[in-house]
C-alpha cells in the first residue's frame, strides 16, 4: 500500500479581539489554508462559476414561432409563381430564422474533488498574503449598517468577504447593505469571491466550520 502523505502544519493567521484589536495568531489547518498546488486549477474554477451566471437567453423565432402565415398565398399552380405554402417561410422577408440561436444552459460541472482542491488554494492564497482575518466575535452592540461599517473600518479592511456562522446573523443583517463588502455562509464559499476580493474576513468558529466542511480535500 502506498504511504499516506505526511500531515500539513497549521498556518498561523492574525487574530483580533472583539474590540478589532490583534491579541496575537490563530492557527487554522495547514490541509485548507496552507495548500500549494496549480493555479491553473483556480482558472478552471472561476471559469466554470462565471460560465453557471450566463443567462443564454439569444432566441430567434423559427417558422413556427411568428404569427400569421396560416394560410397558402396563392394556389399551387397556374399563376407561373414559384410554389409557396406560407408567408412566414424563411425564404421570405419578415419569415422565420433557419438555425438561430435559442436559449440554452452554459453550465457545467467539474469534479468536486477538484473544486475543493481550487477552493484551498484560494483560502491559502489569501492566508499566505496575511490577507485573512480571524475574530473572537462579530457581535455588535446593535445590528446598524454603520455599527458594522465601523467595525470593518477598525479592523482595517476595504473590500472584504465576510463569512458568517451561524451566531452572526445581527452582524449579517448589518453588513449585507455594504456595498464594497460581500457575505456569505460557509456553504456558500466558492474561488471566485475568495478571489475577487482583497480581504477574508470570520471568526474563530467560522475558520474551524470551513475546515469541516473542506476536511474531505485537506490531505
Amino acid at each position: 500500500m502506498p504511504e499516506a502523505s505526511a500531515p500539513r502544519s497549521p498556518v498561523k493567521v492574525p487574530l483580533f479581539s472583539a474590540a478589532q484589536e490583534r491579541v496575537g495568531d490563530f492557527e487554522v489547518a495547514g490541509g485548507v489554508f496552507g495548500r500549494e498546488g496549480d493555479v491553473g486549477l483556480l482558472h478552471e474554477a472561476v471559469k466554470m462559476q462565471l460560465a453557471r451566471r450566463r443567462s443564454g437567453t439569444a432566441a430567434t423565432k423559427t417558422r413556427g414561432l411568428i404569427a400569421g402565415g396560416g394560410r397558402k398565398p396563392w394556389r399551387q399552380k397556374g399563376t407561373g409563381r414559384a410554389r409557396a405554402g406560407s408567408i412566414r417561410s424563411p425564404l421570405w422577408r419578415h419569415g422565420g430564422t433557419i438555425f438561430g440561436p435559442q436559449p440554452r444552459d452554459y453550465s457545467y460541472k467539474m469534479p468536486k474533488k477538484a473544486w475543493r482542491h481550487a477552493l484551498c488554494l484560494a483560502l491559502s492564497d489569501r492566508a499566505r498574503a496575511g490577507k485573512v482575518f480571524v475574530v473572537e466575535s462579530l457581535a455588535l452592540a446593535e445590528p446598524k449598517t454603520r455599527h458594522a461599517k465601523a467595525f470593518l473600518d477598525k479592523l482595517g479592511v476595504r473590500a472584504a468577504l465576510i463569512v458568517v456562522g451561524d451566531g452572526d446573523d445581527g452582524f449579517y443583517r448589518a453588513a449585507r447593505n455594504l456595498s464594497a463588502h460581500r457575505l456569505l455562509r460557509v456553504r456558500g464559499l466558492n474561488v471566485y469571491d475568495v478571489l475577487n476580493y482583497a480581504e477574508l474576513v470570520m471568526t474563530q468558529a467560522t475558520a474551524r466550520a470551513i475546515e469541516t466542511h473542506l476536511a474531505g480535500d485537506a490531505r
